[in-house]
């Protein structure tokens, strides 16, 4: 079942129609399919070795940049940026330098759920825009979005502001022209969730046990809507087409 136009040709996401219809920004990695199996493991080695090539370190000590600034400033490349005035561009083009569709995995009739999942669907990510796209066009859901928003479109007053950054949020919300309470964020990290809700936005967390540094959590955040395991969820029950609802208690 087709999603629709390939309307994310688009690298920007333009001005959305009015109405009532639901506005899902959802992310990618560890969202829309599963990082575990493969992709993390990648990225991390990759993005070490970026490090590693631009500042001349070790392994291990590549290793330890790589998750402080990810801790930090929720992506490495900020950190790189930031401290060593390296080029966001090319980093990121080495960072993400390895074949990515044999490491692509995600649940079963994934772009058929998308295509039944009423409303507008933006892709919300902190990856890279060549990354993001080859990653939709593996997983056959390209076509399901109306755009897609890409760390490389994410700067303010000239610095990057990824998510969970609550300006990202709102210059977002504003370049989509909708209310914030008619959007709804669907994440697997848990900070990313909480810079959509001091925007207004509805939160749904995807969990996942190999998120990065997100393992152990348990139980519900009071800023999350909705807590899923599979896109597929957002179809049925509570957390169906009529969300964005009012948050409930838990």
């Amino acid at each position: 079942m087709p999603c629709g136009s390939r309307k994310a040709d688009r690298l920007r996401a333009r001005r959305l129609p009015g109405g009532q219809a639901p506005v899902w920004l959802f992310d990618l990695d560890n969202t829309l399919h599963d990082c575990s199996r493969g992709i993390f493991g990648a990225i991390d080695s990759a993005m070490s070795a970026a490090v590693a090539h631009t500042l001349g370190l070790d392994k291990p000590a590549a290793d330890a940049v790589r998750k402080d600034y990810w801790r930090r400033y929720g992506a490495t490349v900020i950190g790189m940026v930031r401290h060593h005035g390296v080029s966001a561009h090319d980093f990121l083009e080495r960072s993400h330098s390895f074949e990515i569709s044999p490491l692509v995995h995600s649940e079963y009739g994934l772009a058929r759920k998308l295509a039944r999942l009423r409303g507008h669907k933006i892709l919300l990510t902190n990856a890279p825009l060549r990354y993001a796209r080859e990653v939709l066009k593996t997983l056959g859901i390209l076509h399901c979005f109306d755009a897609i928003w890409a760390i490389d479109h994410m700067t303010l007053q000239g610095r990057m502001r990824p998510k969970p950054s609550a300006a990202l949020m709102r210059q977002v919300l504003a370049r989509l022209g909708v209310r914030a309470q008619r959007a709804v964020l669907v994440e697997d990290t848990l900070r990313n969730l909480r810079g959509a809700r001091q925007t207004g936005m509805r939160t749904v967390h995807v969990f996942h046990p190999g998120t990065p540094f997100s393992a152990g959590h348990n139980g519900r955040s009071h800023y999350v809507d909705a807590r899923i395991n599979a896109i597929g969820t957002l179809l049925v029950g509570r957390c169906g087409p009529r969300i964005p609802c009012r948050r409930g208690r838990g």
